[in-house]
């Protein structure tokens, strides 16, 4: 693969002597949204945090645009994911007191460059347009991961993290919030990685992964 925003090379998780899955590799292009499908249990949340830096690896190299985050020093690690990553979380992870606006733009705050503008644009991509001014616990379960998905844009992230978005929406939402992810992702020339366990929401991505104990291998799970 080409242009490779994002490399995964050789990558190992243990937990004390347990190893959670070895021999991981992988490379995504940028504007690329790739799928890793697993098990519940088998790691696919732990293999988003070591991507991301937030949890330490056995063995390996996670590289983002030519940066090795796995050797970064701790306080680095945070600046680098503050200014090139972004989060979708199935639990979205809003914080209750802050309005739907405030979220949106928690990342640019803590950049030092707050941009109302931007925010307002990014929630009118997600059609959350008259939300601003609303505190969370107003909104529905879909409008709520709108937010996750129009707060880890805000700033252009190079690369998108999600982790089961649609875990917690009906069909009908996740089918909506698969939409727009993708939509977005594309829009802002962003790679993206989201691991799930639904072949429905890995039937969105331009290519799909199986990970396990053993590593990662193409395609849908047998």
């Amino acid at each position: 693969m080409t242009s490779a925003l994002l490399v995964v090379s050789s990558l190992v998780k243990r937990y004390g002597q347990t190893t959670v899955f070895s021999s991981v590799d992988l490379q995504v292009a940028r504007g690329e949204f790739v799928a890793i499908l697993g098990e519940s249990g088998v790691g696919k949340s732990t293999l988003l945090n070591c991507i991301a830096g937030l949890d330490d690896v056995a063995e390996g190299q996670v590289q983002i645009d030519g940066t090795d985050v796995t050797t970064l020093p701790e306080p680095q690690q945070a600046l680098f994911r503050r200014a090139h990553l972004g989060f979708v979380f199935q639990a979205f992870h809003v914080l209750p007191h802050l309005s739907v606006a405030n979220n949106v733009g928690l990342p640019l705050l803590l950049q030092s460059r707050p941009d109302a503008v931007r925010v307002q644009a990014v929630l009118d991509a997600v059609g959350l347009a008259q939300f601003g001014d609303r505190l969370p616990q107003t909104l529905s379960g879909g409008q709520l991961q709108r937010v996750a998905i129009a707060r880890a844009l805000v700033h252009r992230p190079q690369l998108i993290l999600a982790d089961e978005p649609t875990g917690n929406l009906d069909p009908g939402t996740a089918e909506r919030v698969m939409d727009l992810l993708s939509a977005q992702v594309r829009a802002e020339g962003a790679a993206c990685v989201l691991v799930t366990h639904s072949r429905a929401a890995a039937a969105r991505a331009d290519r799909v992964l199986t990970l396990t104990a053993s590593g990662m291998h193409a395609g849908l799970p047998s």
